[in-house]
C-alpha cells in the first residue's frame, strides 16, 4: 500500500516540485495552500506524514500543528524559511516531530520522510518485547502505542511515545542527550540537544502530576534523563 503524504505550502512552485518528486518515489500526495484547507484534509484523511510550512494564510503552520495534536499523533515535518533556532524549537513546542529549513534539498526531504515513516512503523524486533508494561498509575501499550495514566489515555506525539518507551523499557538507565538523539531521532536527524529537552518537558507536562517534581522521567544533572518509579 502506498504511503500518503500531505504537502502544505502557499508557494505553488514548491508544492509542485515536492509533489512531482514524491510521486516519483511512489508516494500518494495531497496538497493544500493554506492552514484551514490543510486542517480539513487532515481530519478527513489518513496520512503517513505531513510536510507543513510555517508561514501560511488563514492559519499558521504552528496553529495547524497545535490543532492536529488535539486529535492525532501523525508525524509532522515543519518547513521553515527562517534559520533562527527559536523557530525550530517553536515548531517542536507545538508538537512537530522534525523541521527542515528552506531552501532545502529534495533528497534531504525524501530521506527525512523515509526515516520518519520507518520510525513510526513497528519493526519485527519489537514483536519480542512485552506488549504492555505498568509502573504505578502508568500503563504503556507498545502495540496500540497508547499511554494511560490513572485510567486516562494521554495523547502523545510519535516522538514523545518513542522517547517514553525507550526510558520505560530501560528503567534507571541514564541516557545522555546525545544518546537519545541517536536512538530516538536516529543519525539522520541534525537537531541539537535542546530538541531532547523540549520533548522531555512536553512529555512531563502530559504524564506527570507535577512536571517540576517528576515521578517517572527524572533528570541526572549534567548527564541526561532516566525513568524511575
Amino acid at each position: 500500500m502506498s504511503k500518503k503524504v500531505l504537502v502544505v505550502d502557499d508557494e505553488k512552485l514548491i508544492v509542485k516540485g515536492l509533489r512531482f518528486s514524491l510521486e516519483q518515489e511512489g508516494y500518494e500526495v495531497d496538497c493544500a495552500y493554506d492552514g484551514g484547507e490543510a486542517l480539513g484534509l487532515i481530519r478527513r484523511n489518513d496520512y503517513s506524514v505531513i510536510l507543513l510550512d510555517v508561514m501560511l494564510p488563514v492559519m499558521s503552520g504552528y496553529e495547524v500543528c497545535q490543532a492536529v495534536r488535539e486529535f492525532s499523533d501523525i508525524p509532522i515535518i515543519m518547513l521553515t524559511a527562517k534559520t533562527d533556532d527559536i523557530d525550530k524549537i517553536m515548531g517542536l513546542e507545538y508538537g512537530a516531530d522534525d523541521y527542515i529549513t528552506k531552501p532545502f534539498n529534495i533528497l534531504e526531504v525524501k530521506a527525512r520522510i523515509k526515516a520518519i515513516i520507518r520510525r513510526s512503523t513497528k519493526t519485527e524486533r519489537e514483536e519480542t518485547k512485552p506488549k504492555t508494561v505498568e509502573y504505578g498509575d502508568l500503563m504503556l501499550d507498545t502495540v496500540s502505542r497508547r499511554v494511560v495514566i490513572a485510567g486516562e489515555e494521554i495523547n502523545l506525539t510519535a516522538k514523545e511515545f518513542d522517547l517514553l518507551e525507550l526510558l520505560v523499557f530501560n528503567p534507571d538507565r541514564v541516557y545522555s542527550r546525545e544518546e537519545l538523539l541517536s536512538i530516538v531521532w536516529k543519525s539522520d536527524y541534525p537537531g541539537d540537544e535542546r530538541t531532547v529537552d523540549v520533548h522531555v518537558r512536553r512529555l512531563r507536562e502530559k504524564i506527570e502530576k507535577k512536571p517540576g517534581e517528576p515521578e517517572y522521567v527524572h533528570t541526572k544533572w549534567g548527564i541526561g534523563y532516566y525513568f524511575h518509579h
